[in-house]
């Protein structure tokens, strides 16, 4: 299936654009070192602060009993995965003035961004879902989420995510480029490249927007209902462990907005772009990534407990 992925995206078609020029977020060289610097240290928060939870939820065997720890895993490793699409090469491309990406590395970066993004996008619902049967039904909460359907549900979220990306990169392999080549961004994404396209693109932006766009938007949709309904259960049914919960679903919901607020600004609008989307799409690919460990951690007395547990046992360890 990945030889068969490399070959689409190898395929010949019928343009002259063999490589994409990347404009970047700036042309001053200055402002582009300090920028390096800022997002390295970004990148590297988020290879550490993902790479912590996933360490910690495999190395708890009552963290990775639970369903919502399971989920929150899988959550982390995709925004590790999604990170390393985009980053370092925003990062290489901060010390070069001429920044260019080949096409298949452009087609490349649209299928892992796509499918990492859905899937993450699927994976949010499946959560959604989780905190649902665990607030409105605890009592079968273990039995209705058992260890099979947690898996089959993180399956279907790659699936779901292979499947939309492949469909974003066949809507662009198909197009013509004959030039110019230059792409207002630091990557390569659906809405930038298809405008660069040599022939009426109508009916490619309202296929995207049907796609991307309300994807995004149905998905945003219905996770704010299932946490509307959350919330009622938990102002109309139960008391004690309202607080806790209550912080989960926060948790939850910041991280909705955080990651479906800006796919919806950039892919539910066809035929136009503003200045803001550059800044709109830091936000997505690395603010995001970043911000989703401090959010489970900080606001997690699990998660808190899991670390202090794991350093104490280290420095035994060390000790011995």
């Amino acid at each position: 299936m990945a030889l068969g992925i490399l070959d689409l995206m190898k395929k010949e078609n019928d343009s002259e654009v063999t490589e994409f020029v990347l404009l970047g977020l700036s042309s001053s060289w200055e402002l582009q070192l300090f920028l390096f610097l800022l997002f390295l240290v970004f990148y590297v928060a988020i290879v550490l602060g993902n790479l912590l939870i996933v360490v910690t939820v495999q190395a708890d065997a009552h963290l990775l009993q639970s369903p919502m720890y399971y989920f929150l895993s899988h959550l982390s490793f995709i925004d590790l995965c999604l990170s390393c699409v985009t980053v370092p090469k925003m990062l290489g491309d901060f010390l070069l003035q001429y920044k260019v990406i080949s096409f298949s590395g452009c087609l490349a970066q649209i299928y892992f961004l796509h499918f990492l993004g859905a899937s993450e996008m699927f994976l949010l619902t499946v959560m959604a879902y989780d905190r649902y049967v665990a607030i409105c039904n605890p009592l079968h909460y273990l039995t209705v989420m058992n260890r099979q359907l947690c898996f089959q549900l993180v399956f279907a979220c790659w699936c779901g995510g292979f499947i939309h990306s492949i469909t974003q990169v066949t809507l662009v392999i198909q197009l013509p480029f004959c030039g110019p080549n230059e792409l207002d961004n630091f990557y390569c994404d659906v809405p930038q490249v298809i405008k660069l396209a040599c022939m009426d693109t109508y009916v490619i932006e309202v296929l995207m927007v049907s796609n991307s766009g309300l994807l995004s938007l149905v998905c945003f949709l219905v996770l704010l209902f299932s946490y509307a309904v959350i919330l009622i259960t938990l102002r109309t049914r139960f008391r004690q462990g309202q607080s806790k919960a209550l912080s989960t679903c926060a948790s939850h919901l910041t991280v909705v907005s955080l990651i479906f607020v800006p796919c919806v600004f950039i892919y539910l609008r066809p035929f136009c772009s503003f200045p803001v989307d550059k800044v709109v799409s830091v936000f997505y690919t690395v603010v995001t990534p970043m911000l989703n460990p401090l959010i489970y951690t900080l606001r997690n007395a699990d998660m808190k407990a899991a670390m202090k547990k794991r350093r104490k046992a280290r420095g035994i360890l060390l000790l011995c």
